[in-house]
Parts: structure tokens; C-alpha cells; sequence
């Protein structure tokens, strides 16, 4: 069931957006896509004149294990992709409606707080276990919020997403939601309005198909991987001498700034570095070619920008769907050798650069660059529909 994020605005133009809607966004660090999501979602929401909260239930109830719980994660998904996909298969037998972990018990009353205290219209969640603790913390109240489920994978769709109680699920692309109604969910519950990408990419313009490519810019996220970093950095500048490249190191600003600086003195004129930034959407637009992991934020922000993609990365399970949805449009491929970079590039900017200028319009055929206003306008228009339903029984009453 797709949604149209181009009513958006003329449904904000007609002020029929409910100012007093309370929107609480739940979240977790275990894996950036679920934050971005929830980040993006209430910019999208205050746009439109919402009071939205973000709160991730796990940091505020159990900081300490959950911080070492995600440098587990990341550890594992990063240096034993393996382990971690074995470790994902068998969540799909378990059934989270009865099983209690020890270590969500705190998380759990934290979520029941923020309810008590903020008292929303609507609870959005970017992270699969959160509607089965809204399940009962909400079992034999009278005022129930509406509950939204944000799917933050694609295609390949882990059964806790699947079995959530859920008003309904938000999904990032057509394949995800035939996928899932496959999977035997009830179609008028599975809403695709896109991955929620920050709304700013609504209003960028990215590099046009027809542009020229001298340069040819690549934007690179690097992960904390020094001989990666050198591999792929070098890989990208010897394709072909039209190449430049951004490097985006991130919070491994530290670890990986020496690397970077040898690179760029390789490759003088052709490299420039750059730490944390709020300025994906622009670069992600200014770039020709993007070069990361297959994680579900970045992908999906790729396919805003209509920015073609190499994956050198992913996580078995939960990110092979999202390689499987860029290879399905035309927008992306996965790269994950030096040699299969340097080989990739060059096939791109053979002829004129006629593959890369046909992955282009593939994207934007696929459109996908206003997820975050449609998933909000969604929401808004589930509240007041509520609310009208509510008054209709209300008046048959008297």
C-alpha cells in the first residue's frame, strides 16, 4: 500500500494538521538506521507542527550494558559476520510476545514512564522489540495510543518486525511490503512510504544523469578498518585519473586521520577529509558515486540522493536485503574487493560513462527522497482519523 508523500504539503497548506499531536519516537543504538530513522521522523513532524520526542528506552533504562552491548555488535558484525548471522537466524524462532530478557526489564518500566509522562497520541518504533513491550505495558488501559511500526531493513525482514503488534508497519520500498504481505501480514497494514530519510533530501538537488564527469567525485564512508581504508581509497584513485575523493571518517576521526593524510599526499589535489558532519544529504548530492557499508541509513540515503553505490560491506542477514534492493532497482552493486572497486569504477565511466548515467535515472525512476515527511504525514492522519471516529461514537452516544 504505497503512501504520497507529495500530499504533504498541501495537507500542511491547509492547516489541517492537529497542532496538539504528541508524538512519541522510540529508538535504539544498536545500529545506526534504527536512530536515523527516529531522528528523522521528528524533523519531519515538527515540520508539519507536531511536538515529537525521541527516547531510546534502552540507554535511559540500562546505560551501561547497553553501551556494551552495541561494542559487542559492532565488534561481531564488523570482524565475525558469521557468528553474527547465526546469532540473527535464531532470533527468528523466538517468540518475543512471552519471553522476558532480564536485561529489557529496565528499558521496559523506562518505556512505561514515558508514557505515563508524555502521554502521547502515537508511539513510532524504529526498533523491533519495542511494540512487544508497548503490548503490555498498554494491556487493560482504556486510552491506547496509536502504535506505528518503522521497518528500518528491506526485502530480507527478520521475524520480530514480522510478528510486532503493530496498528501498522512503515516500509522502506514496494518489494519489502509484497515481501511482508507475503509473509502473511494484512496488506492495508503495511504502508510503504519510504526508509525515513531526513526531509532536506526532498529539497536537494542531486547530480543530474547528463552531467559531466571530470571529476568524477566518489564520497567514501570509511569504517574503522585501516587496511580497508587505504585499499578502497586507493583503489578509487587509480581507476581513473578523473577521480576524486571524500573521505568521511566520522567518529573514527582519530583512528583513521593518519592513513588519510598519507593517501591525500599520494594523491595530491584529489583527496579531501572530513570528520563528523551533519552534512550527509549534501554531500551525499554533490557526489557522484557513494562507496559504504549496507547499512539501511545509508542506503536509503544513497537512493534519496539518486547517488549510485558500491557495497564493500554488509552484515550477513539484516543488510543483504538492502543489497538485494539497490541491485533490484539498478542503483547499486556489491563491490567488496579493491580490485572489484577499481574494476567497477572504470566500467562506470567507460563510454561516456553510460552505466553510471543509467543507474542514475534508474534511481530516479525509483524516487524514495521524502520518507520521513510521508511516514509523518501518515501518522498525522492516522491521529486525526482516531480522534474523528472518536467524536462520530461520541455523538451517537448522546
Amino acid at each position: 500500500m504505497p503512501f504520497d508523500a507529495t500530499l504533504t504539503f498541501a495537507y500542511k497548506a491547509a492547516d489541517h494538521v492537529p497542532m496538539a499531536a504528541r508524538i512519541l519516537i522510540i529508538t535504539a543504538a544498536f545500529g545506526e538506521g534504527h536512530n536515523s530513522a527516529a531522528r528523522n521522523m521528528a524533523l519531519a513532524l515538527q515540520e508539519l507542527g507536531a511536538e515529537a520526542k525521541v527516547a531510546d528506552p534502552c540507554m535511559l533504562g540500562a546505560p551501561v550494558s547497553t553501551k556494551y552491548i552495541c561494542m559487542g555488535y559492532r565488534l561481531i558484525t564488523t570482524y565475525a559476520p558469521r557468528l553474527w548471522y547465526r546469532v540473527y537466524l535464531r532470533t527468528d524462532g523466538v517468540d518475543f510476545t512471552r519471553q522476558r530478557f532480564p536485561l529489557m526489564r529496565k528499558p521496559e518500566r523506562k518505556l512505561g514512564e514515558l508514557l505515563d509522562t508524555f502521554q502521547p497520541d502515537a508511539v513510532v518504533c524504529t526498533y523491533p522489540l519495542y511494540p512487544y513491550f508497548l503490548q503490555r505495558l498498554l494491556e487493560g488501559k482504556a486510552k491506547r495510543p496509536l502504535i506505528v511500526t518503522v521497518v528500518t531493513d528491506s526485502i530480507e525482514i527478520n521475524a520480530a518486525w514480522l510478528k510486532a503488534p503493530t496498528d501498522a508497519w512503515l516500509v522502506t520500498d514496494p518489494l519489502t511490503a509484497d515481501a511482508m504481505v507475503r509473509a502473511g501480514l494484512p496488506a492495508e497494514k503495511v504502508v510503504d512510504t519510504g526508509f525515513p530519510v531526513n526531509p532536506c533530501f526532498s529539497r536537494l538537488d542531486p547530480v543530474a544523469a547528463d552531467a559531466p564527469v571530470d571529476p568524477f567525485r566518489v564520497l567514501f564512508f570509511a569504517t574503522p578498518n585501516l587496511p580497508q581504508l587505504r585499499r578502497i581509497s586507493r583503489a578509487v584513485l587509480e581507476a581513473s585519473p578523473d577521480t576524486k575523493l571524500t573521505l568521511v571518517l566520522g567518529k573514527n576521526l582519530r583512528l583513521l586521520y593518519r592513513i588519510s593524510r598519507e593517501i591525500s599526499r599520494e594523491f595530491p589535489g584529489r583527496v579531501k577529509i572530513i570528520g563528523w558532519t551533519r552534512r550527509v544529504p549534501q554531500l551525499l548530492n554533490r557526489h557522484h558515486l557513494v562507496i559504504g557499508k549496507a547499512g539501511g541509513a545509508t542506503v536509503h540515503e544513497a537512493i534519496a540522493a539518486r547517488c549510485p553505490m558500491l557495497v564493500h560491506h554488509l552484515v550477513p542477514g539484516q543488510e543483504e536485503g538492502n543489497l538485494r534492493l539497490l541491485e533490484k532497482i539498478g542503483g547499486g552493486m556489491l563491490a567488496a574487493s579493491s580490485e572489484a572497486i577499481r574494476a567497477a569504477i572504470a566500467d562506470l565511466l567507460a563510454d561516456g560513462a553510460a552505466r553510471w548515467r543509467s543507474m542514475k535515472r534508474k534511481l530516479e525512476g525509483h524516487g524514495r527522497n521524502a520518507g520521513a515527511i510521508s511516514a509523518a504525514n501518515y501518522v498525522l492522519e492516522r491521529i486525526e482519523a482516531r480522534k474523528d471516529s472518536k467524536q462520530e461514537d461520541a455523538g451517537l452516544k448522546t
